[in-house]
């Protein structure tokens, strides 16, 4: 309930349109209606039980906001209606005592109402319910026992709405700025759970909390995907240019010169006791097949990759408490991912995922099989890594590997035959044939 009143005898806030003549007086007229005020508000004063009854009847009826609380702090919503009317109708006789006390009931009704979650547009109508209350009980007294004087109160009826919007003015303000803290620690709060997650830190016992925090079931099915190359905003803020198909929400979280999204997945969020999802709604299944796996081979597809952008998707994990895991397996995609762009999905790229999750063995391997071609003349290195990789990528045709390479299948296999005298290596064996492929893609990944 604001102050419902300035007193004209008080200086306004700001400078006056004409500055006053040193001597200049109110008129009489002004003078009978203040104290016809505030006679009127001293009897409310008097009688404030009753009309701190009657307005927070009038909110219970007239405002379905204001109601819930009512019901579960009934006695503490009395008492801030009470503390509310109190200053603001002392304050129609003394201002300059009860202004600032009034303000601050008014900060604090703003800032409760915003942390409880009851809409601006009600705390307004209530604070104008109030007004219109005081107000109407001031004109009904006068009219009673001193009908005479009730035409003087329209000198000071303008004070009295605008006060009113004053004070609405003060508590949306201070509605705001508590909105804007919440929002701040909410994000905040957000961003430490997801932060404890994804790094493996969370405690078991805490994994409720962090489910509601972030609006995700508990023992749900997540992969974690990993993307960087994409042009931070100012102070890290933004997440990278890359739509996600598919109808699961992704939570983002920035870490260093990665972004990260946790990806639910599957049908295990919506089963019977699930969390819903940050919007409500609960987590809608993959492909028919329900298969949380096959969703995830679907989304990577589906990734529209800008150039320049390197995307690894890791593998399905079980439930929040293994989002650390899905983390590393994310990132560990992302480095099997070429420095040229596009999108890993790990699980089809294990035999790289081998090699860059153990960079010193895979440089190893990769001179121990390669190194005979680092004496050969680099063009004509390059030539055979070229033809072998083809001939590789075509599943040991050489016919492929021609046409891939605009070249005759005997060119490629007098390469494979230089390749296997110099390496001594010979691509039939299968175990050659893998170390071979193992140490292209170490050589391929980790150079890059």
């Amino acid at each position: 309930m604001p102050q419902v009143v300035r007193s004209r005898i008080r200086a306004p806030h700001g400078p006056p349109a004409v500055t006053p003549s040193p001597h200049r007086t109110r008129s009489l007229a002004d003078r009978e209606a203040v104290a016809v005020l505030h006679r009127a508000a001293r009897v409310l004063l008097e009688a404030l039980p009753e009309l701190t009854d009657r307005l927070v009847e009038a909110l219970r009826e007239q405002e379905p906001a204001y109601r819930a609380a009512m019901e579960a702090e009934p006695a503490e919503i009395w008492q801030e209606v009470h503390h509310s009317l109190r200053h603001n109708v002392a304050s129609l006789v003394r201002p300059r005592e009860f202004r600032e006390a009034a303000h601050r009931t008014s900060r604090w009704i703003g800032e409760n109402r915003a942390e409880q979650g009851v809409p601006l547009d009600a705390v307004l109508h209530a604070f104008r319910m109030g007004g219109a209350m005081v107000w109407q009980d001031l004109v009904d007294h006068t009219a009673r026992r001193h009908p005479e004087d009730t035409r003087l109160l329209v000198h000071v009826a303008a004070d009295v709405w605008n006060f009113v919007d004053e004070h609405c003015a003060v508590v949306a303000e201070a509605y705001r700025q508590a909105e804007r803290r919440l929002s701040w620690r909410r994000e905040n709060r957000q961003r430490l759970t997801t932060a404890a997650l994804l790094d493996g830190t969370a405690r078991i016992a805490d994994l409720p909390d962090a489910a509601a925090t972030l609006g995700l079931p508990v023992q749900g099915r997540y992969a974690v995907l990993a993307v960087t190359g994409a042009r931070r905003a100012p102070h890290g803020t933004g997440r990278p240019p890359l739509d996600l198909p598919g109808a699961a929400p992704a939570l983002w979280h920035p870490a260093g010169d990665v972004d990260l999204a946790i990806l639910p997945l599957g049908t295990a969020a919506a089963e019977p006791g699930a969390a819903p999802t940050r919007d409500g709604a609960e987590t809608a299944p993959g492909p028919a097949t329900g298969d949380p796996d096959a969703e995830l081979a679907v989304l990577a597809r589906g990734l529209t990759v800008p150039p320049g952008l390197r995307v690894g998707v890791g593998s399905v994990v079980e439930g929040l408490a293994s989002l650390g895991d899905a983390r590393r397996l994310a990132e560990t995609a992302l480095r099997a991912c070429p420095a040229s762009g596009g999108t890993v999905l790990l699980d089809e790229h294990l035999p790289a995922a081998l090699v860059v999750s153990s960079p010193g063995l895979g440089t190893a391997l990769a001179d121990r099989v390669l190194g005979p071609l680092d004496r050969l003349d680099p063009a004509d290195r390059d030539v055979l890594v070229e033809t072998l990789t083809a001939w590789l990528d075509s599943d040991g045709s050489a016919q492929r590997a021609g046409a891939k390479l605009y070249c005759h299948r005997n060119t490629v296999l007098n390469r494979m035959r230089r390749f296997e005298q110099l390496t001594g290596r010979c691509l039939t064996r299968p175990s050659d044939a893998v170390e071979v492929s193992l140490a292209l893609a170490a050589r391929r990944l980790l150079t890059d």
